[in-house]
């Protein structure tokens, strides 16, 4: 093993306790890196790499970074996902004999940072800790930089905990190896990346400590392991008072809604879809807060609506109140504008980093409390008048910042410049000297050039030489002898120093070191006695930025015409004029159709939806959602009148999307999603999927789709808005009752196609497929060519009577080829594979079914509705006459006589055989229309 230098094996020693971590070693004016270290932060930091004798055979890799530009660089390492151990010198070396001693004083990790670029003033940065004990699973979500701590516990559920991780989007999560090998399955979604840290040290008695024997007691055991977890790991980063969390906030999962990552998603709460960006978001558009902690707090209750009547009430009565007065609105904002983010502020002076400008704008802030105190007060609103009430105004704190903070700080707090005038009697005493000694220099200055003539020569000061005459070497030659003593020669000028200078630079920076020293002190202080005020601090936050919510939720509804919500424990959502409200919002050229919403008991707890793509059905179902929420949180919503039951959960299958990852299809994306649905959903749950069942073949999609909506409707019995473009699914509105057809209006004129936005009874007839290819810009030769081949396709659909016919193969190619020979000898000239179809159902008696023997025999019920389902035996009875079935059920059915057949030739032989041998269900349309015209040739010429 090499023998390395001193510092190296103390480098080494420090580098044990941080493997994690890139160390940032200090020796002297830089942070230093060696070994690994330094090879990968050279690369991600772009800095050049060097290298050092260290006492082994090879030179050690080795890069730095100033220690005043450290924080830069450290941010840099954070957002790529890595740690920090910053690693400070302990002693001064100046006074200090042999190696100064070093460690950590600090491991800044992704979840603990405090400042800098990588915190959004308008989101938190959550630390997420996660454990598991006796069946019982509880996580905890702390931001560091505001002071919010949160824990929950429910019986082990990957599932939930995946739900519950997304609402926090955590930049971090701790926990033991196998709980975060389970949480990496999960595939979080989220826009930042995500750094695991494996930790299962406890500390309990820290936990007792930091928050008290009460608090303590009233933790449940799992969620006590979990909060010694954490304290554990942000103690053992962090290496100092943790002063900012003052208080654990447990809550019940099941007194919010739940909202899994895939709902959030696709109804665009905080970010859209494609860009994933706030803006077209529902936070976009409900965001006027004038505070970053009232933004924050915003966010949180769209993430998490409430399920309680009376809470959510209480936040009505206090936006309708602000909603129907807008001077005071107005006024309220003007207050909160001049208000700077008391979270971070008071987190930052508990951390004990809060310079001489946080407190100027802590200062600045308390200011205002006392106009939103008197303002909330005056008013007849509960809500507002409780927030007035337990509004602290802390003028006391306000008072003793400004008496001693200067107006306008610097940023450092080691260079002076920070204390008033008259705060402290020594302080103002040594600021006298340094300005004596300073006016003494100016005079001294201005003797000596009359002394010498030298009208050029003056007085200077750095760092290294201290006070300092400059003459400039042309008038080298009237410098006195004697006198002056040379203290440094430059290349234009030589610099001297007299007795008389260097005793009173002794005087002046004695002076100036115990004035900045004292006024370090004084700051510290002050921003000491602050940090035992952090519960009155932190509860004032959270009130103005309750206040600020309420107040954005009111300007919201009122710019855009939102109405309060009736809220009821009921079954019934019933919505009159409801609109979507970010669409809305960013419609300029024209108004938002306003669609009815009426899912009830009496009438129908689903509705099946048809209609053109680009017609508002998407659209129209987020908007029901959307609703349900915006009630939820406590904001008005846009409707002209909206009756709100308590939804317990939303599901939503909106979209198309794949897991190429996880090796599934959309498909299987789609089915996976309908399996939550059915196995979490509850009558007061809120479903939408829109375009059920695509993905596989025809058939199979309406099978799944309809089974689907049975089960919603006889298993579940909860709302649900269902879309599809499987048309034939209507027929199941008589079967079932609580389901009724809708679509969206359409108008035609000529080959243009008006999408009118409007919801109406009753299903669609088209889809309008080509008309919406033509609107995305295909070739018109597509175009032209996708209306021929759909006219000639309508004529060969294969109706869904074909699932019949392949369950009795045998007994329907008698059907067809008799229909076939029925059309030959006829005289009929062109034959469908849709006649032919109908044929064989009406061919198929009992007796047919159990036989197949017969081959001419016809069967009809002529008064029987044509069904788009299957048939049961007791519909299909016998009679004499052959009918031609409608697809439209509406014009009165004649049957007509049979003729005799006369004897079949060799042509239609060939016909028949042709047909007995066709394999409908694996034949494409465009082989189908090629076979029909051959057939249809060769009838013709017979």
């Amino acid at each position: 093993m090499a023998q390395y230098t001193p510092m190296i094996e103390q480098y080494l020693q420090v580098k044990e306790q941080a493997q994690d971590a890139f160390l940032f070693f200090r020796l002297g004016d830089f942070y230093e890196l060696f070994f690994e270290d330094a090879i990968a932060a050279s690369r991600e930091l772009e800095i050049t790499l060097t290298g050092r004798g260290g006492g082994g055979e090879e030179r050690i890799p080795m890069c730095g970074v100033p220690y005043h530009a450290a924080e830069g660089y450290i941010q840099r390492l954070i957002e790529k996902g890595y740690k920090v151990a910053i690693c400070e010198q302990l002693e001064d070396a100046a006074t200090t004999k042999g190696m100064v001693r070093r460690d950590i004083v600090r491991v800044v990790t992704p979840g603990t940072i405090m400042d800098g670029k990588n915190i959004a003033d308008k989101s938190n940065n959550y630390l997420v800790c996660v454990t598991t004990s006796g069946g019982m699973m509880s996580l905890s979500a702390c931001d560091l930089s505001t002071g919010e701590l949160y824990i929950t516990s429910v019986p082990s559920s990957l599932e939930w905990l995946r739900d519950e991780i997304n609402i926090y989007e955590p930049s971090e999560i701790i926990g033991d190896v196998g709980m975060l090998d389970s949480i990496r399955s999960l595939q979080l979604q989220g826009n930042r990346p995500v750094v695991y840290t494996p930790w299962d040290k406890k500390e309990e008695k820290m936990v007792r400590s930091q928050f008290g024997e009460a608090a303590w007691a009233r933790l449940d055991p799992e969620r006590a392991l979990c909060i010694s977890v954490l304290i554990s790991y942000l103690s053992e980063t962090q290496r100092r008072s943790l002063g900012q969390l003052t208080q654990i906030s447990p809550y019940e999962p099941g007194h919010f809604m739940i909202l899994d990552p895939f709902t959030r998603r696709n109804l665009e709460l905080v970010e859209t879809v494609r860009e994933r960006s706030k803006k077209g978001s529902l936070l976009w558009l409900l965001d006027k807060t004038e505070t970053s902690m009232g933004a924050r707090l915003l966010r949180r209750r769209i993430d998490k609506p409430l399920l309680h009547r009376s809470r959510i009430e209480e936040r009505l009565e206090a936006v309708e109140l602000l909603y129907n007065q807008l001077i005071l609105r107005e006024d309220l904002r003007q207050s909160l504008r001049e208000i700077y983010d008391l979270e971070r502020l008071v987190g930052r002076i508990a951390f004990g980093n809060a310079n001489g400008r946080d407190l100027t704008a802590l200062k600045l802030s308390l200011r205002q409390i006392p106009s939103l105190k008197e303002l909330c007060a005056a008013t007849p609103s509960l809500t507002l008048g409780k927030i007035a009430r337990e509004l602290d105004a802390c003028e006391d704190l306000h008072d003793e910042i400004n008496q001693a903070i200067v107006d306008e700080a610097p940023i450092s707090v080691r260079d002076g410049g920070l204390i008033k005038p008259g705060y402290h009697e020594h302080l103002d005493e040594l600021r006298e000297a340094s300005i004596n000694g300073k006016r003494w220099i100016a005079e001294l200055e201005a003797r000596e050039r009359v002394a010498t003539g030298i009208k050029s020569l003056k007085i200077g000061f750095n760092k290294v030489f201290g006070y300092y005459i400059e003459i400039t070497k042309s008038h080298i030659a009237s410098v006195p002898e004697g006198r002056y003593e040379r203290k440094q020669t430059l290349a234009n000028a030589e610099r001297y120093v007299t007795p008389e200078l260097k005793e009173k630079e002794g005087l002046i920076l004695e002076a100036q070191e115990k004035m900045v020293d004292l006024e370090y002190a004084l700051f510290a202080e002050l921003r000491d006695r602050l940090n035992k005020q952090i519960p009155r601090l932190q509860s004032l936050a959270e009130k103005v930025a309750e206040l600020d919510v309420y107040q954005s939720l009111a300007a919201t509804s009122a710019e855009h015409g939102f109405v309060k919500p009736i809220l009821t424990e009921d079954y019934d959502l019933i919505i009159e004029g409801g609109r979507h409200p970010v669409v809305e919002a960013v419609m300029k050229e024209s108004a938002f159709i306003s669609n009815a919403t009426n899912l009830s008991k009496e009438s129908a707890n689903i509705l099946l939806i048809t209609g053109p793509n680009m017609a508002g059905k998407s659209t129209y179902m987020r908007q029901v959602a959307l609703i349900s929420i915006m009630a939820q949180i406590g904001c008005f919503v846009p409707a002209n009148k909206a009756e709100i039951p308590m939804v317990d959960r939303i599901f939503t299958r909106i979209g198309a999307a794949d897991d190429l990852i996880g090796g599934q299809s959309t498909f299987m994306v789609e089915m996976a999603d309908i399996q939550v649905m059915t196995e979490k959903a509850t009558p007061r749950s809120l479903i939408i999927i829109d375009e059920l069942g695509r993905g596989t073949s025809t058939s199979e999609g309406m099978a799944i789709a309809q089974a689907v909506i049975e089960y919603v409707h006889d298993e579940i019995g909860c709302k649900a808005l269902v879309s599809t473009h499987f048309h034939e699914l209507s027929h199941i509105e008589g079967s079932l009752k609580g389901l009724r057809n809708y679509s969206m209006a359409v108008q035609e004129s000529g080959d243009k196609v008006h999408f009118l936005r409007k919801l109406i009874p009753g299903a669609a007839g088209s889809s309008y497929g080509v008309y919406c290819a033509r609107l995305a810009g295909l070739p018109d030769s597509i175009i032209d060519r996708a209306n021929v081949l759909l006219e000639s396709l309508d004529h060969t659909t294969v109706t869904s009577e074909v699932a019949v016919a392949r369950e009795v193969p045998a007994a329907s190619d008698k059907a067809i080829a008799t229909g076939v020979a029925v059309a030959a000898a006829t005289g009929v000239a062109e034959v469908t594979i849709a006649e032919l179809t109908d044929s064989a159902l009406v061919a198929m008696t009992p007796d047919v079914i159990a036989n197949e023997s017969v081959a001419t025999q016809s069967v009809t019920d002529p008064t029987a509705e044509k069904h788009t389902g299957s048939y049961r035996k007791d519909e299909i009875r016998e009679v004499s006459d052959v009918v031609q079935l409608s697809i439209f059920g509406e014009e009165e059915l004649k049957p007509t006589k049979k003729e005799s057949i006369a004897p079949m030739n060799r042509n239609v032989t060939q016909i028949i055989d042709s047909v007995k041998n066709l394999d409908l269900m694996n034949m494409t349309p465009l082989q189908a229309m090629q076979l029909l015209h051959e057939l249809s040739v060769k009838a013709k010429g017979i």
